[in-house]
C-alpha cells in the first residue's frame, strides 16, 4: 500500500477508542469525530482541498446526565455515523447508548455548516437508542435501524424516509425484533445478497453480561418487511426467540457465542453461509460455518484450537477472535479469512461440497505502511485506529488517529493528550 497524500483534519480525543465516519459524494468529503473536548465536531473539503472545514454540533443539556448529548463521555459504544440521501442532504446520529435519539439533518444540500437538530423521528421509543444504523432499503429507499431498550432487553426498530415530506415514518408498526422484556438481539445490518433479496444474521442475549448470548439465528425478506426462515417458512412479525425455524444453532448462554463475532457469506450457488464461534465439546473456543442447504443448516467445524476464550461481564470488550464471510476463490473451493489473539491468522481453503477446511490461502490483504500502522504516542497502552472512508470516490481514503484501548467503558483516572486524525489517501499493492 503506497501512500498519496495526507491532511491533518484535527486533534481528536484519544482516551477510548469510539467509531469516526468519512464519506464522500459527488466531488465532496466529509467527516464527523469527537475533538480534544469530547464534543462532536464535522467537517468538510471538495476533493482535492487541503484541509477541512470544522464545524461543532450542539445537542440538546441532558438533565439526568448532567452533559450535551454531542459531548462523548467513556463508551465505546457511542458511534458517529453519517449517509447521504437521494436530494443530497446529509444526516448524522451518533453518541448513544441507551440515550435519547440524537439526530441532525442539513437544510443546504452537501453542507455540513447546514446541520440542523432534529428532535425526533417518529416521536415515540426514542428516548432508550443504540445501534443506530442508516442503510439502504428497497427501491433506492433511506431506512434508519436502531435499538430501542438495553443489553437483555430491548427490540429493534426499522424507520423509512421520504425524502419530499423531509420526514420519517416506521417501515412497520412493531419491532422487526423483540425481546419480549426477556432478553434482546444482537444483529448484523441486514445485507443485499446475489439473490437479491436480504439476509440477516443475530443471537440473542439475556442480560448485559456478554456471555448470556445464545441462539444464532437467521432471516430474509424482500423488501425489509416480510421475513421467512431459511426453510422459506413465514416469520410473523415481531421475530421472538419462540421463531425456532429461525435459529441457525441452538448454542446456549455461556456456550462461546459473541456478538462481535458472525459474519455471512454466499457459496457458489448464493447459499448463505453463516461463520461465527461457540465452545466445543471440550470447552475450547472453534470457528464454525453454517451453511443453508435444502431449508436446513448445516453446521460444520473450521478450527482445531486449544483455546478457551473466557469473555463475560458488561460493557465493550476487547475482541479474541475475528471471522471473515465465506467468499468463492476459485471453482469447488471457498475462502474464510480469520485472526486469533493467540493463533495468529489465516485465509482458510475450504471444499466447497463438504465445507471442509483443505489448506489454506497466503493472505493477501496488504498490510498498512509502517506511518499508519506503528504507534507514535509514547504513552503506554496507546493503538492505531483506522477507517476505511465510504461512497463514490475513485481511490481510497483512510482515516488513522491513536487511543487508549477499550476500558469496560468506564471513566480512566488520567486523561491522555489528544492525538492527530488524519486523512490519508493510500494506493492498494497492485493498482497502476
Amino acid at each position: 500500500m503506497e501512500i498519496l497524500n495526507s491532511i491533518l483534519i484535527s486533534s481528536v480525543w484519544a482516551g477510548h477508542p469510539v467509531g469516526f465516519d468519512l464519506l464522500a459524494h459527488k466531488g465532496r468529503q466529509f467527516v464527523v469525530f469527537y475533538d480534544p473536548d469530547r464534543k462532536m465536531s464535522v467537517g468538510q473539503r471538495n476533493l482535492g482541498e487541503g484541509r477541512f472545514e470544522l464545524v461543532h454540533l450542539e445537542g440538546r443539556w441532558l438533565e439526568d446526565r448532567g452533559r450535551l448529548s454531542t459531548d462523548i463521555e467513556w463508551d465505546s459504544h457511542n458511534s458517529v455515523t453519517m449517509t447521504i440521501d437521494r436530494d443530497d442532504h446529509i444526516h448524522l446520529c451518533g453518541n448513544m447508548h441507551v440515550d435519547p435519539l440524537l439526530y441532525f439533518r442539513t437544510s443546504r444540500p452537501l453542507d455540513v455548516t447546514s446541520f440542523e437538530r432534529v428532535d425526533y423521528m417518529i416521536g415515540e421509543n426514542e428516548e432508550r437508542c443504540t445501534y443506530l444504523m442508516f442503510m439502504p432499503g428497497p427501491e433506492g429507499k433511506l431506512v434508519f435501524r436502531y435499538r430501542d431498550g438495553m443489553s437483555g432487553n430491548g427490540v429493534d426498530y426499522y424507520n423509512v424516509y421520504d425524502e419530499d415530506t423531509r420526514s420519517w415514518s416506521r417501515l412497520v408498526d412493531v419491532p422487526i425484533l423483540d425481546g419480549m422484556d426477556l432478553m434482546n438481539a444482537y444483529a448484523r445490518r441486514p445485507e443485499l445478497g446475489p439473490d437479491n433479496r436480504f439476509h440477516m444474521v443475530w443471537m440473542w442475549r439475556d442480560t448485559p453480561n456478554c456471555a448470556t448470548n445464545h441462539d444464532i439465528s437467521y432471516a430474509t425478506s424482500q423488501d425489509l418487511v416480510n421475513w421467512s426462515a431459511g426453510d422459506g417458512s413465514p416469520l410473523p412479525l415481531s421475530i421472538t426467540v419462540e421463531a425456532s425455524a429461525s435459529i441457525i444453532d441452538p448454542v446456549p448462554p455461556g456456550g462461546g457465542l459473541s456478538n462481535m463475532c458472525a459474519a455471512l457469506g454466499y457459496d457458489s450457488k448464493h447459499r448463505p453461509v453463516v461463520s461465527y464461534h461457540k465452545n466445543d465439546e471440550k470447552g475450547f473456543t472453534q470457528a464454525y460455518a453454517a451453511r443453508l442447504k435444502d431449508g436446513d443448516w448445516k453446521i460444520h467445524k473450521l478450527s482445531d484450537w486449544d483455546y478457551h476464550w473466557d469473555f463475560s461481564g458488561n460493557g465493550s470488550i476487547d475482541t479474541e477472535i475475528i471471522l471473515g464471510g465465506v467468499e468463492t476463490r476459485e471453482k469447488g473451493l471457498l475462502a474464510v479469512a480469520w485472526w486469533h489473539a493467540r493463533k495468529g491468522s489465516g485465509i482458510w481453503k475450504i471444499d466447497e461440497s463438504t465445507l471442509q477446511v483443505v489448506g489454506s490461502y497466503p493472505e493477501s490483504e496488504p498490510e498498512l505502511p509502517a506511518e499508519l500502522s506503528n504507534v507514535s504516542s509514547d504513552l503506554p497502552g496507546m493503538s492505531v485506529r483506522t477507517a476505511a472512508g465510504r461512497g463514490d470516490v475513485e481511490g481510497t481514503y483512510l482515516l488513522r488517529c491513536e487511543t487508549l484501548e477499550r476500558n469496560r467503558d468506564q471513566p480512566r483516572d488520567k486523561i491522555p493528550p489528544p492525538s492527530d486524525l488524519v486523512l490519508y489517501e493510500v494506493k492498494p499493492q497492485g493498482l497502476v
